[in-house]
């Protein structure tokens, strides 16, 4: 530490030995960095990292600031990671009751830096209270033109920091507000108040299924041969001897070992090494019982011919550790091994691709954040209230990192315990990409998706997968992608609530929701078919129901829906078909229905006559289709009263009448609630009650 501060650093404020996280709960046993500490803050081993990011980027650096700029940046640091400090407090500045995370004053700096620069190429004095408004204004127009809106709230709010603060800053901040009374956002130029809309865009379509499927494929069919192929290295590396004492006679002796071929490297697989189609002399060393350090085929220049001999009459094959992998079907139509053959270098490339695909898959079907699915550690797959669930940390808003749990499907808690099974680090499941202990820590998940695409797309050839669009995937684009699928597929919105944990009246009360449930324009067709394919499964049920004589519902559209049924069943009996037939005989019949709360509605668009709802009303600019708010169960020719809709009927007409026995009701609200009544009961009557 340097406590040799320059006098150009010292400030009347804060003490050059005064720690810096005194409001931040520290890690047992942490000493934390001080004020005079003009270089950098390092928060390694003081405050819990969060598991995705780097050593490298905890640490809060000052050394890019120059002179006065990096006192100021060390002073609202401060000030940032202790509000409620006794300086603060007796300046009488506002303060919030809780400090910022020291992830955001991290980036606090970084928009700091950008000021400094921008203040010292227009030559602005050193005196913040000089600076003219307009100039301000001019920052913040220039930084709409190049930065995302996010982007340019940060640096608003740093400018309105440098006037809250100028109290407690040396040589003082700004002297006002440059936008009084207006919202950051606004001032960003946000054209909306902000309610429900995300700038994190969905994963189009057709980047989002051939990449789910080729992560779920290597968990599902490639792991397997992946872990055989590990497993067998590892037998081979426990037999080996590292001596060449006989090297040529246990060579001669694998050779003449019946279905013994020497390996070669592979002449089309994607490597940057040069030596494709020549011998792969390590794997060939360990095979014959050497380990490859020996340098066996290097030292003893006399085998060499010798594996020539048998490469030249034909005794050699790819390079691999397994004899035959997972058939697949690939694009050409033609059967075969997914892949060209898992050698010693290709190994270690497979386990870092099955760990990456693990991580695709776990974050795109559990909604967990990038930082919180960093954060599962071994064995944190549990049983919660009945159901599979992940149990991680918390990370966002949340200094203490609690433990919470996600419901999981069983897909996914399959992928947790193969990450479990083939991760190098001690507790972690989701660690770097290279595999190896010393950089266990690290794992850049942007990153690794990029590379897993890159993999999967040099080897379709091979391996029956289809091809990924090379488009920027960004872990936090999962939860966004999913949590619009949840809502807008049918019959998913409590599934978004609970997986979401927004403790609301219903699943899409919260605008947070609702802004990452917001529905995308690249969806619209597989949304759309969606719909469609859940109303033919409705439809469908009420066919099995009909099939089995029993009623499918009342009124006049269940009686035209039973028609339509019976011609069905009497066109399969015809043609002697089966299960196939009718459901395609149902598609064609292209019954129209819509499915509802309390009634269904056979409304059909070519024929709408006998439609209530259409009666004397004014039909919106565009609009096609029935009118739901004007439904009119008791009366219209196209309703049709389901067996679990008679119950909320029923329950409706008992309400009313109780209320009826309610005295001293106003006229008119009983003459209401006899109207109301008298069209359950009509209701009713369709159904026999």
């Amino acid at each position: 530490m340097n406590r040799t501060v320059p006098s150009s650093l010292v400030t009347t404020a804060f003490g050059i030995d005064e720690p810096v996280l005194g409001s931040h709960p520290l890690l047992p046993g942490a000493i934390s960095p001080v004020f005079g500490q003009h270089d950098e803050w390092n928060l390694n081993g003081a405050l819990r990292r969060p598991a995705n990011l780097h050593p490298a980027d905890w640490k809060m650096k000052f050394n890019g600031f120059s002179g006065l700029w990096n006192l100021r940046a060390r002073e609202l640091a401060m000030i940032a990671l202790n509000p409620r400090h006794p300086r603060m407090m007796a300046a009488g500045i506002p303060a919030p009751r809780r400090p910022v995370k020291a992830r955001t004053a991290i980036k606090m700096l970084s928009a700091l830096r950008g000021l400094e620069a921008w203040a010292t190429e227009r030559r602005l004095p050193h005196d913040l209270g000089a600076w003219p408004e307009h100039q301000l204004h001019v920052r913040v127009a220039e930084l709409r033109e190049e930065l995302s809106l996010s982007t340019v709230v940060s640096h608003v709010k740093l400018i309105r920091e440098l006037e809250r603060c100028g109290p407690l800053l040396t040589d003082g901040g700004l002297t006002c507000d440059p936008w009084p009374g207006m919202s950051a956002r606004a001032v960003a130029g946000s054209t909306s108040d902000g309610r429900g809309r995300l700038s994190t865009p969905v994963i189009p379509p057709q980047v989002w299924f051939p990449l789910i499927r080729a992560a779920w494929t290597y968990i599902n069919k490639f792991a397997p041969d992946i872990l055989r192929a590990e497993e067998r290295y590892r037998q081979l590396q426990t037999e080996a001897v590292n001596s060449s004492v006989g090297a040529e006679k246990r060579l001669r002796a694998w050779l003449a070992t019946p279905g013994s071929s020497v390996p070669m490297h592979h002449e089309s697989k994607p490597s940057r090494i040069t030596d494709a189609g020549t011998v792969y002399w390590n794997l060939l060393s360990l095979l014959i019982g050497i380990d490859a350090r020996a340098h066996v085929f290097s030292n003893i220049r006399a085998l060499r011919p010798i594996v020539q001999e048998a490469v030249d009459r034909g005794q050699c094959a790819t390079a691999s550790l397994l004899s035959e992998y997972t058939q697949v079907e690939r694009a050409d139509g033609t059967l075969g091994g997914w892949s060209w053959g898992i050698d010693l270098r290709g190994l270690a490339r497979e386990i870092q691709m099955l760990r990456v695909a693990c991580y695709i898959f776990v974050t795109a079907l559990s909604m967990m954040r990038d930082s919180e699915v960093q954060e599962v550690l071994k064995g944190s797959v549990v049983k919660h209230f009945g159901a599979p669930a992940v149990v991680s940390a918390e990370v966002k808003d949340e200094e203490d990192f609690p433990r919470k749990h996600w419901w999981i499907i069983e897909p996914v808690a399959r992928a947790l315990a193969l990450a479990e099974a083939i991760t190098p680090h001690s507790e972690r499941l989701f660690t770097g990409l290279n595999g190896q202990i010393r950089n266990a820590e690290r794992f850049t998940a942007a990153a690794g998706i990029k590379a897993f695409v890159e993999h999967v797309n040099a080897r379709t050839a091979v391996n029956g997968l289809e091809p990924i669009p090379p488009e920027r995937v960004a872990p936090h684009m999962f939860r966004r992608t999913m949590s619009m699928l949840t809502d807008q597929f049918p019959g998913s919105e409590i599934a978004l609530g609970i997986q979401l944990k927004h403790v609301a009246s219903r699943a899409l009360a919260n605008r947070t929701t609702q802004g990452y449930a917001a529905s995308a324009a690249s969806w619209a067709k597989h949304l759309e078919g969606a719909i469609e394919a859940a109303r033919f499964r409705g439809l469908r049920d009420l066919f099995d129901v009909h099939k089995e004589n029993e009623p499918i519902g009342f009124g006049p559209g269940a009686e035209q829906l039973t028609r339509t049924f019976d011609k069905i069943r009497e066109s399969v009996a015809a043609q002697d078909g089966d299960a196939t037939v009718e459901h395609a005989l149902l598609r064609q019949a292209r019954v129209s229905i819509r499915f509802g709360t309390l009634n269904n509605c056979l409304f059909d668009a070519a024929n709408p006559a006998g439609a209530v709802c259409l009666e004397n009303a004014v039909i919106p600019p565009g609009h096609t289709g029935p009118l739901p708010d004007r439904c009119r169960p008791d009366r219209c020719g196209n309703s049709m009263i389901g067996p679990q809709h008679v119950e909320i009927w029923d329950s409706e007409e008992r309400s009313l009448t109780k209320l009826l026995d309610t005295r001293r009701l106003a006229s008119g609200h009983r003459a209401a609630l006899e109207q109301q009544r008298d069209e359950a009961r009509a209701v009713l009557r369709k159904a026999g009650r």
